[in-house]
Order: C-alpha cells, then structure tokens, then sequence
C-alpha cells in the first residue's frame, strides 16, 4: 500500500468493515494547559492495544455536553495531572499544595458522579484516583510529605521518581482476592512476588505528591506502599471502578491489565445496555410511595428515596408497581395512631397515596405514565415513557368491607398483598399469632373478589397455612410480589421449598426481594446472595416462575442492588452467568406480566 494514497487507506477500511462487534468506546478525561486540551499518548495508545476505542473528552460541564458524552461511552478513564482544588472538599489551601487546574476540576467531578449513578466501568489514574475519592465522598492527602500523621513516615519512600516513566521504582502491596489482585490474575501476568513475606506484591513508577488518605463509603483500599500510602482503592459495592496512584499508561505491556479489565467491563456494560434496549423491566414491588405526601420532588435525584425518576433512568427500569403500604396497628392501636397524615381510616389513607401518585404523574406527563395492563406497559415503553402501576399491601385497606374491592379495582390496583407484619381480618400473617388459623372467611370473599375483578392475590407476609389456603381458594394464579427462598435464609417471610413448588404448580410467581435479613441469616447481603436467592428458586420452580421485588423504600437494598439506578447491575449479573435474553425478559417481569394477563383475562 502506498502510505500517501487516501483512497487506498480508505479502501482498506472499507474492506474490513463491518468485522465483528463495535469496540467499546473508553472517554479519556483530557488535560488542560496553555488554553488547549491536551493528552498524553499513553492513555489512548493503551486503550486502543486492550481492544478499546478512545475518545477524549474535553474539559466542559455544561449539561448537554456531559449528558450526551455519557450516552455514547462505555467507559471512563478519568487521567492523570495537576491537583485538585482544596475548596470541593471543604478544605482551604495548604502551603505545600501544587498547581491546579480549575479548567479541569468541576467538569471531571461531574463526570465521574453522573458515571458512577449510571453503573459505568471507571478507571482511575494518579489524579483520577483522587477524583473517585474527591468526587464521591473521600479525602485527600494534599501533600502526604507534610501531612505525617496521616501516613506511616517511617518507612517513607520517593514517591516522585526521576527514572525513565517506564521504569517500576517501588512496590504496592496488593490485598488478596480483591478486584485489582484478580484484574492482574485475569488479564495479565500473575501479581510478581519477590519472595514469600511479600505475596502479592506489585513493582509500580510513581509521579505523586497527593494521596487519598480516606476513600470514602463508597470504596476500600486495594493496594497500598509500604509507608502506607493508599496506592489503590475499588468500589466496595460490586460496581466495576477501580481507581491506581501509579501510571499504567507508561508501563506498556506491564501496564496493560488495567486497560484490558477496562475495555472489558466497557464491553460488559454496552451489552448490558443493548439486553435493557430490548427487554421490558418491572419492579413488582416498591414503598415509595410512603414518602410522598413529604413534598418528595419525583423529578429529580432526592437522596431521600431510593427510587425516583432519575434512578429509574439511570438503572434503565422501564416499570413499577408502587405499593399503598399500611401499617399494621396492634391489639388496642388504632391505625391513625400509625400514619402521620390525618385520615379517617385505612381506605382513605390508600386514597391518599394514589391520588399523590396520580399528582406525581400528571405533573411529569412527558416522561410518566400509570398502566393497567401489561399492554399499557410496552405501549409506555415505546413512546419513552416510565410506568407506574399500583398495589395494596395489606389487605386492611378494605376497612372490612368488600365493596372495596371493586373500590380499588376501578381505581387501577393491579395486586392486594393480603396482609403484612399482623393478623389482620383478612387472614394471618407469618408474624401474626395465627387468629384464623390461615385465611379467614372474610379473607376467602375477598380472595374470591379478587379474582372476579382480575386483581392479583400477593402471599408475601402470609403465614404457612394463610399461603396454602389462599392457593386452593383462589381460582387464578397467585403471586408473591417480595418474598426469598426459606432455604437458604430461615426467615418466615420467606418461601418454603414445598411452598414454591405448589405456588409453580398453580402456575404462579415468586419475586425475590431485597431485605438484608431475607437474604442472610449473618452478615451484610450483597447482590450475590440475591443472584443465589433466584437461582435457587429457578432450580424449584423453574426459569418461568420467578422475578425481582426490590422492597425498595420499605428496607430493602443491598450493596449492587442499593437504588433504582443499580439494576442494570442485576442484568449484568445475569449476563455473567450465561442467561440467555429471552430469560432475562422473564426475569425481568415476563413472568409476573404473564400471571397478571392471566389474571386481568379470566376476570368476569
């Protein structure tokens, strides 16, 4: 090829294309001096090597142009340079504080939180390790060598080195079984020891005199030097950042491994991306609600609930079914001793909470929209808009009279959850003290109403007997709308390996749900134990039978799966163990929408 011949350049483009996937697209953060945006060949040469395809982003925060870089990567790669203003972690100047680069900061700290809330792979260099930190909550070191107390001075080591910046002039401690110990496992060489006393051990350059001294809740340490300065922090709620005080991008094949995990996850991301493009996804269950008549502003990200129309974007929820939740008032309580809002009784407050949810939707039209009917739901989806749907939990809502029923029915209640933690008229609960001996008679009108009007009957809170009850009474097939396997958690709220296999057989539903303690009997629950939760119940009841009911906003939420904007993260998970779309789609409420057409058909 004649290396001066456009044409024959552009010929051999177009005989390689299409090849194979698009390359994941990693944003580089680039620097900024002397009124230009700049970057250090490193970065984008390294990118390109791991597979990837770089995109340097400029340093701009304007709305637009963040919102519209963020739809087009599939990672961020967040570079090294000068410090970082003091003032954006509420600390004033130290004397020995460096230059830095205003043009840099507050576009690169925006970046990095609106990446983090949408779940993008995210790796840190040198300064962009202190931008994780700085912008989610840590601290920094604004120069380690004058802050002493804050690191272990008596090992000090040169953390600015004069060697060639492909040369490694110290070494990282490296914590076992963390994300950086298995990315060097993975993708590379394993981590180099120098001999026993120092397993783990990795030879890095430095060109440092900042550190993060605190990485903040949302990170833990993965590596550190031998004077105990944090060398490296990653995400310690299963999302895929990784933040390193060194240089990879000048460590050539060395440096590498971080890059290829990168563009890995970025590929991860895209597909996940690509499956929630096609798949309609439901919530079956979420409290929000409750928080409503609290002036909670839906339209915007409130830190005060786990679910809002951010979120619900951001982790590409396309669907909830928001709950009237209502407490459960105990021998000689009335129930508005239980609510903060002045009612009359239970149906009233129920109305309440719907005409707010009402409210909500009318007020945001454009981007919202109430469903009835799995059909509202994917016409919703079509035009871009998220769906709300409405629940009862706790069948005290009917306030002892079955007219109610058809009350709620014709205001839009796809389910009624028969009770919650108390015996209640209409049967007992799995917390009750067994008043009916199962579903009362009372409960079996209802139920009976239930199926009449095509609303679903929702078991979660039921006690044993109510459950088995309630099956051979109802006529359509029952749901649990939040509920985990007993199996593997003794909790009474959740489902029996019996229970599930009769619920199957009536050809219902089980939603896992989100709650720390029905997920883990000990310990802090994750993300993974949820995953194990579905996929003991898969192998019960089968793959058409179960799905998600977060609980969010009534406790649940765990480190993964902690908002709305992190279930992506649910499919991610799903990706990794080889589900295929079709199974996802009924995961993802394929299988509850199924139920509830079944539901809604058979309706007189």
């Amino acid at each position: 090829m004649n290396r001066f011949s456009i044409q024959e350049h552009i010929d051999s483009i177009y005989d390689g294309y299409p090849a194979g996937e698009r390359k994941p697209v990693i944003g580089i953060t680039a620097n900024y001096d002397a009124q230009s945006s700049k970057l250090a060949e490193g970065y984008y040469k390294q990118v390109k090597v791991a597979g990837g395809t770089p995109l340097i982003i400029p340093p701009l925060s304007d709305r637009c142009t963040l919102m519209s870089t963020l739809d087009h990567i599939d990672g961020l790669l967040l570079s090294g340079g000068a410090d970082i203003n003091p003032l954006y972690c509420g600390e004033e100047p130290s004397p020995f504080l460096h230059g830095i680069n205003a043009e840099r900061d507050l576009p690169e700290l925006l970046i990095t939180r609106l990446a983090f809330n949408r779940q993008l792979p995210i790796l840190g260099i040198c300064r962009g390790i202190q931008t994780l930190a700085i912008a989610l909550g840590g601290k920094v070191a604004q120069d380690i060598e004058s802050e002493k107390g804050k690191v272990n001075s008596e090992k000090g080591i040169k953390h600015s080195q004069d060697a060639d910046r492909s040369e490694p002039t110290h070494s990282v401690s490296v914590a076992n079984g963390s994300t950086l110990f298995n990315i060097y496992n993975d993708f590379g060489p394993f981590i180099p020891t120098y001999d026993d006393r120092y397993p783990g051990t990795l030879p890095v350059n430095s060109f440092h005199h900042q550190a993060v001294i605190d990485p903040g809740p949302h990170f833990r340490i993965a590596a550190t030097a031998p004077d105990g300065v944090i060398e490296a922090i990653e995400s310690c709620e299963m999302k895929p950042i990784v933040g390193v005080q060194w240089h990879p991008e000048c460590m050539d094949e060395d440096g590498l491994p971080l890059f290829r995990w990168l563009v890995y996850e970025a590929r991860q991301y895209r597909k996940t991306q690509q499956v929630h493009d096609h798949v309609l996804t439901l919530d079956t269950h979420c409290d929000t609600p409750m928080f409503f008549p609290q002036n909670i502003n839906f339209a915007r990200r409130d830190d005060r609930i786990l679910v809002d129309l951010h979120k619900m974007t951001e982790g590409r929820l396309d669907a909830t079914i928001m709950v009237a939740y209502l407490p459960q008032p105990k021998m000689g309580e009335t129930f508005s001793s239980k609510v903060s809002f002045p009612v009359k009784g239970p149906k009233e407050y129920a109305d309440l909470i719907f005409d707010k949810i009402g409210e909500i939707v009318e007020h945001y039209d454009d981007y919202l929209a109430l469903a009835r009917t799995p059909g509202d739901l994917y016409e919703n989806k079509r035009h871009g808009r998220k769906s709300i749907m409405l629940g009862i939990e706790n069948g005290l809502a009917l306030g002892g009279q079955l007219q109610n029923v058809s009350h709620f029915a014709e205001r839009g209640v796809v389910y009624i959850t028969l009770c919650h933690n108390g015996d209640n008229d209409l049967c007992d609960s799995c917390r009750g003290s067994n008043v009916h001996g199962g579903v009362s008679r009372f409960g079996e009108q209802v139920i009976r109403e239930m199926n009449r009007l095509g609303l679903m009957v929702d078991l979660s809170h039921a006690g044993d007997k109510s459950f088995f009850d309630a099956l051979e009474i109802s006529k359509t097939p029952i749901v649990c709308t939040h509920s985990s396997c007993r199996a593997l958690c003794d909790h009474p709220r959740n489902l029996t390996d019996e229970q599930m296999r009769r619920l199957a057989q009536a050809g219902g539903v089980m939603q896992v749900t989100l709650y720390n303690g029905f997920l883990r009997k000990d310990g802090k629950a994750t993300i993974l134990d949820a995953i194990d939760h579905l996929e003991h119940a898969i192998k019960v009841m089968g793959i058409d039978h179960v799905g998600l009911g977060t609980d969010f906003d009534g406790d649940g939420g765990v480190p993964g799966l902690a908002n709305a904007s992190e279930l992506t993260l649910f499919t991610y998970q799903l990706l990794q163990r080889s589900y295929s779309e079709r199974d996802i789609q009924k995961i993802w409420g394929g299988n509850f929408l199924r139920v509830m057409g079944q539901v809604q058909r058979m309706k007189e």
